[in-house]
């Protein structure tokens, strides 16, 4: 993953929207991009966060005051410097190779030269469980040394992510008892699965600062997630790190990070997954609709989410009533039980409608005459061809019908969906611009009944998004190009149905009769 120096200014924006203390933007002229950043940040005007530079040690032999990355480090308009020093044995003696003694000294002198240059100084006690395992007198000394040197706070690491939730309470409990007076950071890895848990057991047994990252993004497999953190530290352990205008951005600013970073947000996140508040029709969504809290441990708008009743073969008259409601339609008894029958039939042929919100809408519109065509199909036709260099060529052609105007369109891709999907819009977005904002964030296919082989039913889903909002559409068909042009179509249609359209047209200024 890789993000412009622009880009990260505005996750910057994001985060201190959001109410985040401190953001570690790195090691200033560390390279070009890095020095861009910090060029950019020095001129950024922030309501709340702090901006942290991160540096290591001296270097062993070098004086604090000779040492280049400390000097610059020191030149950075950043107030807050986090120093990565080593406190387990093992690294002191392997990696860095120097004496106890000296890697002592050297995060000491790193300390006090920069705090002597008026900067606040964090010290990052880098593997500091694994080292306290191993040696706890020196892993403490370490830590001594940071604090005797004027730092603000020692951030213990679990850099391995090894360490489980039990053995960091004990460490984080001995270090705070036998230095009273030092604040305590926690910063953890979700190598053995435990990042959040040791977090919130570290905060427990007194740590007062948490090192994260938005949606655990992390090297190898990732750091604590900083959203379900703070979603923990605030609704189930009282502790008010956001106002509550803040942790309703929550949602919103997972799901920005990742679409910055082109992920598509993981739908089973807790607190801000899709699914995090999803019930399938049943027992579940008849318990939601008495009392939400007979299956929700909190309100989902706390952290700007929103429950969802998810569509099935099991979904009932009040299913479908409560699924129309939301999207804006008038459906009585009688219609809603149509449309669950027609649910179960389709379930039946293979769709899935738990994963496709987007055609259930366009299911529900079309059985309440509420359907809005974005075009009428005349054909379409796909050609692939594979010449004898082994190059292979797809070629797509659409002819489709908007407003009593005919539109014929080729265009080629690298595959036969690629070239539909280019084609159609080629079509469409000369009378629908903004549907060039649509992104196609996934594309599924499953084989439904293997034992047919390649004339097997296949299931296709696709997820939109427009940047702010997700959906799902499904095809099925023993074709996978025509299941994949039923998705495709629904993925456009939805977002331009009834007052979503018009909401979007709203936005962009523009009535939506004229989009």
């Amino acid at each position: 993953m890789s993000l412009t120096a622009e880009e990260k200014v505005r996750v910057v924006r994001c985060l201190d929207a959001l109410g985040i203390d401190l953001i570690e933007a790195g090691f200033p002229s560390s390279n070009p991009k890095e020095q861009e950043l910090f060029e950019l940040l020095a001129t950024e005007r922030l309501e709340h966060a702090e901006i942290a530079a991160f540096g290591m040690t001296r270097r062993r032999g070098v004086a604090a005051e000779d040492d280049e990355g400390l000097g610059i480090l020191v030149g950075s308009f950043a107030p807050v410097v986090t120093l990565v020093g080593k406190s387990s044995l093992l690294h002191v003696e392997k990696v860095v190779r120097v004496t106890r003694e000296e890697n002592l000294a050297m995060i000491a002198e790193s300390i006090a030269f920069l705090v002597a240059q008026g900067k606040r100084a964090l010290l990052d006690a880098e593997h500091f469980f694994d080292g306290w395992r191993d040696d706890p007198q020196y892993a403490l000394a370490c830590v001594r040394a940071a604090a005797d040197a004027g730092a603000e706070r020692v951030v213990l690491c679990d850099t391995n992510g090894g360490t489980l939730p039990s053995q960091v309470a004990r460490a984080v409990a001995a270090v705070a008892a036998e230095l009273p007076g030092l604040p305590l950071g926690i910063h953890t890895h979700d190598d053995g699965g435990c990042a959040v848990a040791n977090t919130l057991v570290a905060v427990e047994a007194g740590a007062t600062q948490v090192q994260g990252t938005i949606n655990g993004i992390g090297e190898r497999t990732g750091n604590a997630n900083l959203v379900t953190i703070i979603a923990d530290l605030q609704l189930k352990m009282g502790i008010e790190v956001l106002r509550p205008e803040q942790l309703a951005l929550l949602t919103r600013s997972a799901h920005f990070v990742d679409e910055l970073l082109n992920r598509a947000p993981d739908p089973s996140q807790p607190y801000v997954g899709r699914h995090a508040f999803a019930h399938k029709a049943g027992l579940h969504a008849a318990g939601i609709r008495a009392d939400a809290t007979t299956f929700e441990h909190v309100d989902p708008a706390r952290v700007g989410n929103r429950r969802d009743v998810l569509v099935s073969e099991l979904a009932g008259r009040g299913t479908v009533v409560e699924k129309a409601q939301a999207a804006g339609l008038e459906v009585d008894e009688q219609t809603g039980a149509r449309i669950a029958e027609r649910v179960k039939q389709l379930e039946h042929l293979g769709y899935q409608f738990e994963a496709a919100d987007g055609s259930f809408e366009l299911l529900m519109r079309k059985e309440t005459g509420e359907y809005e065509p974005l075009f009428r199909l005349e054909s379409w036709r796909v050609i692939v061809e594979q010449r004898a260099d082994g190059k292979v060529e797809t070629e797509a052609t659409i002819k489709i019908w908007i407003d009593g105007e005919r539109y014929v369109r080729t265009a080629e891709g690298n595959g036969p969906v690629n070239a539909l999907d280019t084609a159609l819009r080629a079509a469409i977005c000369e009378t629908h611009p903004h549907l060039t904002d649509i992104e196609l964030v996934n594309y599924k296919v499953r084989i439904l009944d293997e034992s047919h082989g390649t004339g097997a039913i296949t299931r296709v889903l696709i997820d939109a998004s427009d940047g702010s909002e997700s959906w799902g559409t499904i095809g099925v068909g023993e074709n996978v190009i025509a299941a994949s042009w039923q998705a495709l179509v629904d993925s456009l249609e939805y977002p331009e149905q009834g007052s979503r359209r018009e909401g979007a047209a709203a936005a962009r200024g523009e009535s939506a009769g004229a989009a």
